[in-house]
């Protein structure tokens, strides 16, 4: 009959492993410890990190100014205006909102140029022939057709 071979497993000891992983790091991660403090010089000569140093030194009173300020009725509209647009560009389609990127330098641009010599009333007429202007007025009017007629709902409270 078959003997069974005696297994004797070493006993590992993590503490060891943990040295051992450190003593090799400065060797393996040279250039990456070597950008690492590169990028907290920076931040220490732009006085950045005295000013962390502070804020957590004093994060109770910075905690308590921010909670304070954030109580103004401002900051409480400030906050709801930046998640409805945030709401808003969500429910844009990105290639339409995309088409108007590209073409608002373009306005801008062709505005200052041609803005420098207003044009006369004629010239502002004949501009009317163009196909792009009046789908260009479609749009906004269609714009400003939904805005007004939400506007003046009675679900929105006039300002006092």
């Amino acid at each position: 009959m078959a003997k069974p071979i005696p297994m004797e497993i070493q006993s590992r000891d993590p503490r060891e492993e943990v040295i051992s992983r450190l003593q090799r790091a400065p060797l393996d991660h040279a250039e990456a410890i070597l950008a690492a403090y590169d990028i907290l010089q920076g931040l220490h000569d732009r006085g950045v990190l005295d000013l962390l140093r502070g804020l957590i030194g004093s994060s109770d009173k910075v905690l308590g100014i921010a909670v304070e300020a954030a109580k103004t009725p401002y900051s409480m509209r400030a906050m709801r205006n930046v998640m409805v647009v945030f709401k808003t560009l969500g429910e844009i389609d990105p290639d339409l909102f995309d088409g108007f990127a590209l073409a608002l330098p373009e306005a801008i641009l062709r505005a200052r140029t041609e803005g420098m010599n207003p044009p006369g009333l004629w010239s502002i007429l004949n501009k009317f022939r163009s196909q792009d202007l009046r789908r260009g007025l479609v749009a906004v009017n269609g714009l400003l057709e939904a805005w007004g007629r939400d506007f003046f709902k009675e679900e929105h409270p006039q300002p006092k």
